[in-house]
């Protein structure tokens, strides 16, 4: 009876020792930097080097956004904004908070980095089997008109995924072509360009991104926030004061219901608005490859797949980006994956060390010197 004894005390010891520390709802715990591997004084030079390189654009971001995006043809506002607050952010090691700064709880835009959601809610519905495999036709799941014509009917899962479909027409309103357009040419040149092969080419435009969004809401036939809160946020323990936001005209009738399709960031207003803090249990989730406590709640195989870059451009993935190729961060791990979005705000994901570090209203060029800051004092 006593080797029995010592047997499971033995046993309960190693477990606990094991157990990952995840945060309950109402409570993140907090440790010094230096009892997880990484020494204070990088964190302190990290929360200094953010707080004093704040990201330059306007706070009243209705007019950061027209400012920026001036040079496109029929750009508009057509989904909310809010006004930003200042520089935020949180260091999250082995589940615990060792390093924060701002207001970690304040409810702002996160424009693109909402495009790393919206691939979360693509990967719940491949766990489901609602999508079968991310090589196949979208228009063999969505079969009115977006998909229709020798050159969208080619467009697969995948493609809109890593943002190389080059899908062609108008969403919304809003024309594929007239989202960044090149530098070079004019109007005509835009609207009238040969298209590539869906996969060749890797282009960044929001009205894609909409179109996968558009493709999401068929499949799951109820709202993508709605999946998202029941699948993701509600079980990590996220406030509920995020929300995720379309357009003023994006709404379609789907099974007889009234439904808006959300979008995948701020470029005409929209997409997730949130904080710090529900941004930093999202990235852990990611860490801890999809798992939270004794739930999967997305798939490791998803977590992998994510990963996949995209054959033409390495620094992209499905819908996250990657420490690799013509974007990495020079001297990083390119194993590093990340969410980004305008004005500076990134969820940087490191799996290998369980490392998770948000920011928000960082100067975008900035943030690789911010991460290298933290990992030269990580053991």
């Amino acid at each position: 009876m006593a080797r029995k004894n010592i047997f499971f005390l033995a046993l309960s010891i190693t477990l606990s020792l094991s157990a990952q520390y995840y945060p309950s709802k109402n409570n993140w715990d907090r440790k010094k930097p230096n009892a997880v591997g990484i020494s204070q004084s990088s964190i302190d030079e990290a929360i200094q080097f953010a707080l004093g390189n704040e990201y330059g654009g306007q706070k009243d971001l209705r007019l950061a956004i027209l400012e920026s995006f001036s040079r496109e043809p029929y750009h508009k506002l057509q989904g909310p904004t809010k006004e930003r607050g200042g520089p935020a952010g949180m260091i999250i090691k082995d589940g615990y908070v060792i390093g924060e700064w701002g207001d970690i709880r304040r409810v702002d835009m996160t424009f693109s980095v909402t495009k790393s959601y919206l691939s979360t809610t693509a990967g719940l519905a491949f766990d489901d089997g609602l999508i079968r495999s991310i090589q196949d036709k979208v228009n063999e799941y969505v079969w009115d008109e977006t998909f229709a014509g020798k050159h969208n009917s080619k467009i697969t899962w995948e493609h809109l995924l890593q943002q190389t479909s080059d899908w062609s027409g108008a969403l919304f309103g809003l024309y594929d072509w007239a989202d960044r357009p090149s530098r070079d040419g004019k109007f005509d040149d835009w609207r009238y360009r040969e298209l590539k092969e869906p996969g060749s080419s890797y282009k960044y435009n929001d009205v894609r991104v909409n179109v996968l969004s558009y493709s999401l809401l068929n499949v799951w036939r109820k709202t993508l926030p709605q999946v998202l809160k029941e699948r993701i946020m509600d079980p990590i323990g996220a406030s509920t004061t995020w929300r995720w936001y379309g357009y003023e005209d994006s709404w379609i009738t789907l099974d007889g219901q009234h439904m808006q399709v959300v979008s995948g960031g701020g470029h005409h207003g929209g997409g997730v608005f949130i904080s710090t803090e529900d941004h930093a249990r999202f990235g852990l989730l990611f860490s801890r490859s999809g798992k939270w406590n004794d739930q999967q709640l997305v798939s490791e195989e998803w977590i992998k797949m994510i990963q996949t870059p995209a054959s033409a451009f390495e620094s992209y993935g499905y819908m996250w980006w990657l420490n690799k190729g013509p974007r990495a961060w020079e001297g990083l791990p390119d194993h590093l994956f990340y969410a980004a979005g305008f004005g500076g705000n990134f969820i940087v994901v490191d799996q290998e060390k369980d490392l998770v570090i948000v920011t928000r209203w960082l100067e975008p060029s900035k943030i690789g010197e911010l991460v290298s800051i933290i990992y030269e004092g990580v053991d």
